[in-house]
């Protein structure tokens, strides 16, 4: 309020005070529509709904990011003033706010606002495919130009329109995958929330067909169930609307992929993630019967599952296929450089990663939760091809 009033509106402060007041209402009441839309989800939300999530959240950001900034010069002006006290004290003048730091302020925090409110609008429907072409000297010859497609962190409750979420199936299906798999997290929170999609999401089809499973969101963890028995309800509906999608639940096990006379292995297990998400995982299940030479692709939801579990473990799973982080929904991708703030919880938080020859490919999910958009990070639909090395 100091800021922006000092450096920006010195003379019109009675406006600027009614301005301001008004706007923090406004976020105030966003903030308080907002818990209660978390409290009490609906099965689907509403474009309006999520207009409105997007710019209360997107006015909370930008208020922190000039804050921010005027601190940093409420910290430099106080070290000055200090500085003059002690070496020059007769004359020793607090410093006056910078009209240019309040400007500059004031601007970084309307670009915030703006590129937030662009990721609601479209970012979020702004579906990019990422191919990866991975060798190996261990495929089977039968395998090589296998293609395996991958979609992540559906979280249908969240979108508000069929027709655009359509675009980004659309885009998968171009794609002439060999095999469909989908790591978690179909749902924010009820079952219900997969009806919209179901005629959609039964439409894909691939030769070697669709698996799928459990990521945290989807046990229902985050919604106040009136008794247990209502949880677990929720837990099997899901899991019959999964099948009439086509998906077959690949939970604690494995299934074999012939092509030819040769054979690959498609391996699932239940979410594994650090506390506070669940540990349901149990690998040893999933690769059971398994050999060392077998060529096996995981489906786990949390990529931590990778260096915690997969590589001290496992050395026959050639590729492990995650999503979870979201990419936080927001970053920078230019070329090569690749950078946003959730790198600083997850080691491995987006695309590929290798270590002693077996490989890990994270999902920037395809959906959203919390704030209903994306900038910089945009929904992906993943391509993975097999080839056979020296072919």
């Amino acid at each position: 309020y100091f800021g922006l009033r000092v450096s920006l509106f010195s003379d019109r402060t009675t406006l600027f005070t009614i301005i301001y007041l008004a706007t923090t209402l406004f976020t105030v009441v966003g903030i308080f529509i907002m818990f209660k839309s978390f409290a009490n989800p609906a099965n689907n939300q509403t474009l309006m709904l999520n207009i409105a999530t997007g710019l209360f959240f997107s006015l909370i950001v930008a208020k922190l990011n000039f804050t921010s900034l005027f601190i940093i010069e409420d910290l430099l002006r106080s070290f000055l003033w200090l500085f003059q006290s002690v070496f020059n004290f007769r004359s020793a003048e607090f410093i006056s706010r910078s009209y240019i730091w309040g400007l500059f302020s004031f601007s970084t925090g309307v670009l915030t606002l703006l590129f937030l409110n662009y990721g609601v609008w479209f970012g979020k429907y702004h579906f990019k495919v990422h191919h990866k072409i991975l060798t190996f000297e261990n495929l089977p010859d039968e395998f090589d130009g296998f293609k395996i497609a991958q979609l992540s962190d559906l979280h249908l409750g969240t979108f508000d329109s069929k027709k655009r979420v359509q675009k980004g199936f659309d885009l998968l299906q171009e794609q002439n995958p060999d095999v469909i798999v989908f790591t978690g997290d179909i749902i924010n929170n009820r079952a219900e929330e997969t009806l919209l999609y179901i005629d959609a999401i039964k439409n894909l089809h691939a030769p070697f067909g669709k698996y799928i499973i459990w990521g945290n969101h989807d046990y229902g963890d985050y919604m106040r169930w009136e008794n247990k028995a209502e949880k677990v309800d929720n837990q099997e509906k899901l899991e019959g609307f999964g099948r009439q999608m086509g998906f077959q639940w690949l939970n604690n096990k494995h299934v074999a992929l012939t092509k030819g006379d040769d054979t690959i292995y498609l391996a699932g297990v239940e979410n594994w993630g650090l506390p506070p998400f669940p540990q349901h995982g149990k690998l040893n299940e999933a690769i059971e019967g398994l050999s060392l030479n077998d060529f096996v692709v995981l489906l786990s939801h949390d990529p931590t599952h990778w260096r915690e579990v997969v590589l001290k473990t496992a050395k026959n799973i050639a590729i492990t296929l995650s999503g979870h982080t979201h990419g936080m929904q927001f970053g920078v991708e230019i070329g090569k450089f690749r950078w946003s703030p959730v790198k600083y919880k997850y080691c491995d938080w987006a695309d590929l990663y290798e270590s002693s020859n077996q490989y890990l490919y994270v999902n920037r999910g395809f959906g959203n939760i919390g704030y209903p958009g994306r900038v910089g990070i945009r929904p992906e639909v993943t391509i993975i091809e097999l080839r056979l090395k020296g072919n």
